[in-house]
């Protein structure tokens, strides 16, 4: 049916005003449609009349349920419309005196708004959206001025930045562009999508001067856009930087002071230039009078808009993009467009038409890529702020739309008369069942079945002859004392436990004659006989007979009862669940491709992607540089909402049966899948090979580096071994430099007793041999001892690598040859020259390192195997202290430790499993050390003093944003993910709760330091610098410090 004569004659008036009464919605948060009619009739169209009387009134608006509205297009944007939907909202009017300041804002802001859109054509969208990326960009040029004082910085080495085979590629977080990676990073993924920009081609004419602004805009956000998927595809980098893209959405506006709009918006206004820049490029391709917009076929969908306005029955067909839902409510995806399908009143051009109004949407035509926009805030006029709505949203990973299409309305609209019959009667049933569940008549109601049952247990007590305080008071106590008088029951009751007086033996007696039946709830030190419930005084046998077969098939029934109600409206929920589940209504499937989640509040927050791999079949989390596997479990944990500061704010679904949006490109002449750099277009070939060449280049500078580096080390090392070797010392020449830590003589004592012991073990074995076989046979005994030390079972605070290299070397498998050499250095130490058993033994072993050729043991690798040593013994000191100041609650200096120690030992336990430290251990202290410090700088800031803030604001800044990453980096670990959530929900519950405006202006300024930390790459800057010590010193300490730890509980460790 078409719309009628009148109808057709008041649209473009209809559009006009409804979009007023939007702004107005939007502005003053008010949404009762009748409120906003009168004030558009009373300020005669005037938008700031309109808003100074809504905020003048002095009469709070009424709860109402709001209605739901859609926006038809507007002159000259026949793209978008805004659908709304069915939600309960608390409207609470601005009203009173106090509000002056607030009306003044809003009338210059609106003023001013006016002011710059006749000036310069830009709409307050577009400034808003340029205020964003303005921000990002100067807080990326702030992130590079970072303080001396700073322990992390971004990774020097080049391979910390290297991408792994071909691993997805993340986006670098430029200063709050979370939002920026998950919404690229979603359309990237797409194959059909990522294939039209990387051939976007600009129009032959784009060399002359732009025509208009839009082509200004455009074109060089293309290029930009085209470069970054390319880098995107065939980079040799771990993550590319956005900024140029970034900047170039920066100069796109004018700047200009309005509210900040969400990232919805700007997905919006992402998909508006895509479709301007294609549109250039199809109107140049095609002589058409409607030419085909690829990125319109991609994402609009239409649908008919059917209803009744003002008597008048209508049809409308509208285009979407974005399909806006409401989720406050909802329980579920299909609730929430159940009512954004089905609307009530139509907001009417005549407040005094009281005709029956409301509309169907039906889908005429579904996009390839439909999008969810989950409508997750709104504005609290009570405080003044914007308010996030965590109420648990759940979606299905294929979504069946039959039931939205207008081919289907006939059935759907059957299907949905019997589903508000089921519900109706649902709701019977329910109410009945909550009678039986919570029966009695004043505020404290029980279930109906336990009632009976305490009437049972009360009328099964025995019955007494008196009451209890008359058999006390007849009580007369031994020995003739004087008789104590219990209060009345009702007293005794109200009395503290300390004024009642004690209880006389012969009291007890005389309660101790009467007992119940059933068994007491808890154990307790009354003796067995004492009765512990109330019991009937006088009852008969046929009356407890008849009492209790009353009472015992009233229960029954009741449970049957109950049962029969618990069943039915199971079977009701089933079969509302299977309603749509026939083949006919199974007809379009979308299946989930990418979910867009934010973590925080309204005010501040971090923002990524999960999106489903379709080639391996998993999914994968996109946060920032951060590309890591996923799984439904984790998804649905993170964007259902309900329980945490986390939840989807988009969802974006592809259709199922549309495999071009996902296929993957194939090789003309091969028929093979195009991988990687073959799938761009030679422009975008040559740029990313010149940029993977730049990295290359970084690589070599890299090693050349380090190749520099190690040289010059062995020159300095070769240095001091001829200055030793000159010079009288106590220092054999090729001894290890980790042997004196500090102090050589020191190592070299404890070293040179176990040698000597063994030297003379060895001479008395073999008198009359030579020293080269006295020293063959030493080296067999230390051998055959450092092998047996290796391989005992030892309790935690022994660690024998702590006590000989060679301990060590053998738990990790080293080469023979390194193992051999390493001892002959301790049997040619020239610590043994003063000892004249030892002397000899001395010279062979030293006549035999000089023999030992290069070809024989790489220097290389005995040096590394040496390092590896030196860095667990620098790492279990670091341990050491790290753990002590914990015990002492000196948590900043511990968590310094522990975070080198956590460090080096994740590169040791890279290269074996035994050669670190327990790394559950470390990674346990090294979380608790952080949840410490957040609780002592939470505390600090909720003291409300101003040092005390600024003390805890830096306890955050500088110990806890900085190391938060570490914890995230790996997402490994369940529990230190569960840290890290703990942490930033405490400091995120502070946005719902009244504070001054000083607090709440540094708490917005920090949060998202804190919620954004998990998106930089970090690198170790400077170790706290270890004191001196001993081997001996070390395995003493050590085992200290883990005997102390074997007894304090683990804590869930």
């Amino acid at each position: 049916m078409t719309v009628e004569q009148n109808v057709l004659q008041q649209s473009a008036a209809q559009k006009h005003q409804q979009t007023f009464l939007n702004q107005l919605r939007e502005i003053t948060g008010i949404n009762d449609a009748q409120i906003l009619q009168q004030a558009l009739k009373d300020s005669n169209g005037n938008l700031e009349l309109a808003v100074a009387f809504l905020t003048a009134k002095n009469a709070k608006t009424p709860q109402q349920e709001e209605t739901t509205y859609y926006q038809t297009s507007l002159p000259g944007n026949d793209r978008y419309i805004s659908v709304g939907s069915q939600a309960d909202t608390n409207v609470i009017d601005l009203t009173g005196d106090d509000k002056d300041d607030l009306q003044r804002a809003i009338a210059l802001s609106l003023a001013e708004s006016n002011r710059a859109f006749r000036e310069t054509g830009i709409t307050d969208e577009e400034q808003a959206i340029s205020r964003v990326l303005e921000a990002s960009i100067a807080e990326n040029k702030a992130c590079l001025k970072r303080t001396p004082t700073e322990v992390w910085r971004d990774s020097r080495n080049p391979y910390d930045r290297k991408r792994q085979d071909k691993a997805p590629v993340g986006l670098k977080n430029v200063g709050n562009t979370c939002w920026f990676s998950a919404v690229i990073q979603s359309l990237f993924n797409l194959l059909e999508f990522r294939r039209l920009v990387l051939n976007y081609k600009p129009p032959s004419n784009a060399q002359d001067l732009p025509r208009n602004q839009k082509e200004h805009r455009n074109l060089p956000f293309m290029r930009e856009l085209r470069y970054l998927f390319a880098l995107l595809v065939g980079t040799k980098r771990k993550y590319v930087d956005p900024s140029r893209a970034v900047e170039i959405l920066k100069d796109a506006f004018k700047s200009n002071d309005s509210q900040q709009q969400d990232v919805s918006e700007f997905t919006h206004k992402l998909l508006d230039w895509l479709e301007d820049a294609f549109q250039m490029k199809a109107e140049e391709e095609t002589d058409e009078e409607k030419p085909k917009n690829p990125m319109v076929e991609l994402f609009y969908g239409r649908f008919l808009a059917v209803g009744v306005l003002e008597g008048k029955k209508f049809e409308n067909t509208e285009m979407f993009g974005q399909y806006p839902l409401q989720v406050n409510g909802f329980k579920d995806l299909h609730e929430c467009l159940e009512a954004a399908m089905i609307e009530g009143e139509i907001e009417s051009l005549h407040s005094e038409n009281s005709g029956k109004s409301g509309q169907e949407h039906w889908f005429t035509k579904l996009p390839p890529v439909l999008t969810f926009e989950l409508s997750r805030f709104e504005f609290n006029q009570a405080l003044g702020r914007p308010e996030k709505i965590h109420n648990k949203l759940e979606f299905p990973q294929v979504l069946y739309l039959d039931r939205y299409m207008h081919r289907n309305r006939e059935i759907t609209r059957i299907k949905r008369e019997e589903i508000k019959r089921l519900k109706d009667y649902l709701t019977v049933l329910q109410q009945r069942l909550e009678r039986y569940l919570s029966y009695g008549s004043g505020p404290k109601r029980f279930p109906l079945v336990d009632v009976l049952q305490y009437a049972l247990e009360f009328a099964s007590s025995k019955p007494v002859c008196t009451s209890p305080v008359e058999d006390i008071d007849a009580s007369s106590p031994p020995s003739g004392s004087t008789p104590q008088t219990l209060p009345s029951t009702t007293e005794q009751q109200g009395a503290p436990s300390s004024e009642l007086p004690s209880t006389s033996p012969a009291s007890v007696a005389a309660i101790s004659s009467r007992s119940v039946i059933h068994k007491p709830f808890t154990q307790s030190r009354i003796p067995p006989d004492l009765p512990m419930h109330p019991a009937p005084r006088h009852i008969t046998e046929e009356e407890l007979s008849v009492l209790e077969s009353c009472l015992h098939r009233w229960r029954t029934e009741i449970e049957n009862d109950t049962r029969d109600l618990q069943e039915s409206i199971s079977r009701i929920h089933r079969t509302i669940e299977l309603m749509y589940s026939d083949k006919s209504m199974i007809q379009v499937p979308y299946r989930l491709h990418a979910v867009l989640v934010h973590e925080g509040q309204a005010n501040a927050g971090h923002y990524w992607a999960y999106i489903f791999d379709h080639r391996e079949n998993r999914w994968m989390k996109y946060n920032d540089i951060a590309v890591t596997k996923s799984s439904w479990e984790e998804l649905v944990r993170d964007s259902f909402g309900g329980y945490r500061n986390a939840s989807a704010y988009c969802l974006m679904y592809i259709n199922d049966k549309a495999q071009f949006l996902i296929k993957e490109e194939l090789n003309k002449e091969t028929g093979q899948a195009l991988v990687g750099i073959e799938t761009l277009p030679p422009d975008l070939r040559d740029f990313v090979e010149e940029d993977n060449q730049r990295f290359e280049k970084e690589l070599e500078e890299w090693d050349a580096q380090l190749a520099q580096k190690a040289l010059q080390e062995k020159l300095l090392a070769s240095q001091k071994l001829r200055e030793s070797e000159s010079s009288v010392t106590t220092a054999q020449a090729g001894e290890p430099e980790y042997l004196e830590q500090p102090s050589r003589s020191d190592f070299s004592k404890h070293l040179k007793e176990e040698t000597i012991r063994i030297i003379t073990k060895a001479s008395h074995e073999h008198e009359d041999k030579s020293p080269e076989t006295v020293l063959q046979s030493a080296i067999k005994l230390e051998y055959s001892r450092l092998v047996k030390l290796s391989q005992e079972d030892t309790p935690p605070e022994t660690d024998y690598r702590l006590h000989h290299v060679v301990v060590y070397f053998i738990q990790n498998q080293a080469p023979k040859k390194i193992i051999e050499k390493t001892l002959l250095e301790q049997f040619g130490d020239r610590n043994l020259s003063f000892d004249e058993r030892c002397h000899n033994i001395m010279k062979v072993a030293q006549a035999k390192l000089e023999m030992i050729k290069p070809e024989e043991v790489n220097l290389e690798e005995y040096e590394e195997w040496h390092k590896d040593y030196r860095r667990f013994r620098e790492t279990t000191m670091y341990l050491i202290i790290g753990l002590e100041n914990f015990q002492k609650e000196s948590y900043i200096d511990s968590l310094l430790f522990l975070i080198c120690a956590y460090q080096n030992n994740k590169e040791l336990l890279s290269k074996g499993p035994n050669r670190g430290h327990d790394e559950e251990l470390i990674s346990h202290y090294r979380r608790e050390c952080l949840l410490k410090l957040n609780e002592q700088a939470a505390e600090l800031f909720e003291s409300g003093e101003d040092r005390e803030v600024n003390n805890g604001l830096i306890i955050m800044n500088e110990f806890i944003v900085p190391f938060l990453p570490l914890l995230l980096v790996d997402e490994m670990e369940e529990k230190d993910i569960l840290a890290v959530e703990d942490m930033r929900n405490r400091w995120c519950s502070y946005l719902g709760q009244e504070m001054e405006s000083n607090l709440q202006e540094k708490l917005t300024d920090f949060l998202p330091k804190l919620l954004d930390c998990s998106t930089e790459i970090k690198g170790f800057h400077e170790p706290p610098e270890l004191p001196s010590y001993s081997t001996h010193e070390l395995c003493e300490r050590f085992a200290r410090i883990m005997l102390s730890l074997s007894r304090t509980p683990a804590d869930g460790r």
